[in-house]
């Protein structure tokens, strides 16, 4: 146990007032001098600290110590080393939980806390997740890069008809599946197809037009999508697969890619969305550099009528 923790620069985090999934902490929008590599979230009744630096032993005892003191319905402190080679998480205190279920907006998410980089929910896209839950009444919904269907669970909990969840990594849309069944959701109105996008438009059109896109993906994976590249690419299809009037939801999470990329690809590619608002980000994701973190952007697609 450390002896002196006095000077030590630990991070001030949020304490939780709900068993509500949330992020306590976030260094990585560089607010924090020297904690840009911590962030800690709350997983009830786990505390997950992810690290992508090294950092001192004695630090963190400190930091695990101000945990159990300032957190006592804490029962799991994990730390994620980011920074190391396949990103392994260790068990620091308290019990071994290496599954459970979260809430968020009084719906359940399974996470998988041992095996996996991503756990299975990414808090910095909760707002995003209300807005869903709170716009997707009477809609068909088209869940691009669905990851384990979070948006999915909360458009079938906004009244969703349909959805539809594409994305490659089928082991995902297992986990996806059975957040579905935690809410205990009709399951007749979703569909999962374990696909790479890029190469099946035409499943795409075979479907009945959609009501609300939703496309959140990932930045970058190695032979699989290049943000900078590939965005256009989908971007260009939205006529072929929305309705009119349809909401579209554009996501990106890349620190060298801001709003105005977006707003420039519908701009080239299909000026018909017109821009609605930005949803803003949970307080708690601060980012020095504006326009770095998380941006969820909200287009109402409307195609220009043809003049006779």
């Amino acid at each position: 146990m450390p002896m002196n923790c006095t000077n030590t620069n630990l991070p001030s985090f949020i304490k939780p007032e709900s068993n509500d999934a949330q992020r306590l902490f976030h260094g990585r929008g560089h607010i924090y001098d020297g904690l840009s590599h911590v962030c800690i979230d709350w997983y009830a009744p786990v505390v997950f600290i992810f690290f992508y630096e090294e950092v001192d032993q004695n630090w963190l005892n400190c930091l695990i110590n101000r945990i159990q003191f300032e957190i006592p319905q804490c029962e799991s402190i994990q730390v994620q080393f980011r920074c190391r080679q396949k990103s392994p998480v260790e068990l620091f205190w308290g019990k071994t939980v290496k599954s459970l279920v979260v809430t968020e907006h009084q719906l359940k998410y399974q996470l998988i806390l041992s095996t996996n980089q991503n756990n299975g929910l990414f808090l910095d896209m909760s707002n995003g997740r209300k807005w869903v839950i709170e716009n997707s009444k009477n809609k068909r919904v088209l869940n691009l890069f669905a990851y384990t269907c979070a948006f999915s669970v909360c458009a079938i909990a906004g009244g969703a008809n349909y959805v539809l969840n594409l994305d490659m990594n089928k082991k995902a849309l297992s986990q996806g599946r059975a957040n579905h069944q935690l809410n205990e959701q009709n399951l007749a109105r979703i569909k999962y197809t374990g696909v790479n996008l890029f190469k099946s438009w035409s499943k795409l059109r075979r479907e009945d037009k959609f009501n609300l896109l939703i496309c959140d993906p990932p930045s970058y994976q190695k032979g699989s999508i290049d943000l900078s590249k590939d965005y256009k690419k989908i971007v260009k299809r939205i006529p072929e697969f929305m309705a009119e009037n349809s909401d579209i939801l554009l996501c990106i999470n890349a620190p060298n890619l801001d709003q105005e990329f977006i707003k420039n690809l519908i701009k080239d590619y299909c000026p018909d969305c017109i821009f609605q608002k930005q949803i803003e980000n949970p307080k708690v994701f601060k980012d020095a550099h504006k326009g770095k973190g998380l941006k969820v952007m909200h287009f109402i697609f409307k195609p220009a009528k043809n003049e006779k």
